[in-house]
C-alpha cells in the first residue's frame, strides 16, 4: 500500500512536469514558422530550431511557408462575345509574412481559393472566346497580378496561375471547327490566287522576251512541237508560220521563171 502511495506520488509531479514541457518546448523544421502572442497580444516569430515558451502566457501558431497548389474548380463563364464556357486553372502561392497570414486573415488559405475563384470569372469574362484560346499566357499574366496585389496584405505570394481547360459544348466545337475549316479554304484560295498572278506576270516578261528576237520565237515554237511528238495522240494539229507560208508560195513561181515559163515575146 506505500508502494502505490509512493508511486503515485511520483507519477503526479511527473505528469505535471510532462505537460509543462510539452507546452514549453517547439522544435520547427525548416520551412514553418511560429507566430508567438503573448498574453493575447503579437509578439514575435519564431523558428526555425529549438526554442521555449512560456506557459499559460505565450501561445503559438504553427504557419508552413512552402508553396501550396490549389487546383480551382471549374468556373462557369461568360465570355465578352456571348459565349459559355467552363474553365479551370491551378494556383501556386506561399506564405512569406507569416504575421500578416495570422492577423490580417481569417484562414488564409480559403481566403486566397475564393479569391482565385472570383478573380478568374471576371478576368475571363472580359475576354472574347478567340483571346482565350490563343492568348492564355497573357491571361495567365493578368490574373497572378491581380492576385498577387491582392494578397500582399495577407502576406501571400502568388508565384503563377495556370489555366489547364476550356470546355465548350458541342455546338461551339463544331463551329469553331467549321470557322477553321472555312479559314484553311480562304488561305488555299488565296495562295492558289498569288500562284496564278505569279505565272502571269512571269509569262508576260517571256513573252516580252521573245517577242525582240524571232529566232527565239522559232526554237520555242520547235520546243513544242518537240513535246507534243512525245505525246501517244494519233492527230497532232499545230499553227504554221505564215512566214513559211510565204516562202513555199513563192517557190513554184520561182522554178517557172527558171525554167523559161512563161515564155518571151520574140
Amino acid at each position: 500500500m506505500e508502494t502505490l502511495e509512493f508511486l503515485i506520488s511520483i507519477a503526479i509531479p511527473l505528469a505535471i512536469v510532462l505537460v509543462i514541457l510539452s507546452s514549453t518546448v517547439r522544435i520547427l523544421r525548416e520551412y514553418e514558422r511560429g507566430v508567438v502572442f503573448m498574453l493575447g497580444r503579437f509578439w514575435k516569430v519564431k523558428g526555425p530550431g529549438f526554442f521555449l515558451l512560456i506557459p499559460f502566457v505565450q501561445q503559438m501558431v504553427r504557419v508552413d511557408l512552402r508553396t501550396r497548389v490549389f487546383d480551382v474548380p471549374p468556373q462557369d463563364v461568360i465570355s465578352r462575345d456571348n459565349v459559355s464556357v467552363k474553365v479551370n486553372a491551378v494556383l501556386y502561392y506561399r506564405v512569406i509574412n507569416p504575421e500578416k497570414a495570422i492577423i490580417q486573415v481569417e484562414h488564409f488559405d480559403n481566403a486566397t481559393n475564393q479569391l482565385a475563384q472570383t478573380t478568374l470569372r471576371s478576368i475571363v469574362g472580359q475576354h472574347e472566346l478567340d483571346q482565350m484560346l490563343a492568348e492564355r499566357e497573357k491571361l495567365n499574366a493578368e490574373i497572378r497580378r491581380i492576385l498577387d496585389q491582392q494578397t500582399d496584405v495577407w502576406g501571400i505570394k502568388v508565384s503563377n496561375v495556370e489555366l489547364k481547360h476550356i470546355d465548350l459544348n458541342e455546338t461551339m466545337v463544331r463551329a469553331i471547327a467549321k470557322q477553321a475549316e472555312a479559314e484553311r479554304l480562304r488561305r488555299a484560295k488565296i495562295i492558289d490566287a498569288e500562284g496564278e498572278f505569279q505565272a502571269a506576270e512571269r509569262l508576260l516578261q517571256a513573252g516580252e522576251i521573245l517577242s525582240r528576237r524571232p529566232q527565239a520565237m522559232q526554237l520555242r515554237f520547235l520546243g513544242t512541237l518537240l513535246n507534243i511528238a512525245g505525246e501517244k495522240s494519233s492527230t497532232i494539229v499545230f499553227p504554221f508560220p505564215i512566214e513559211f507560208g510565204d516562202i513555199l508560195a513563192a517557190r513554184p513561181k520561182q522554178q517557172k521563171a527558171d525554167d523559161g515559163w512563161p515564155p518571151k515575146e520574140a
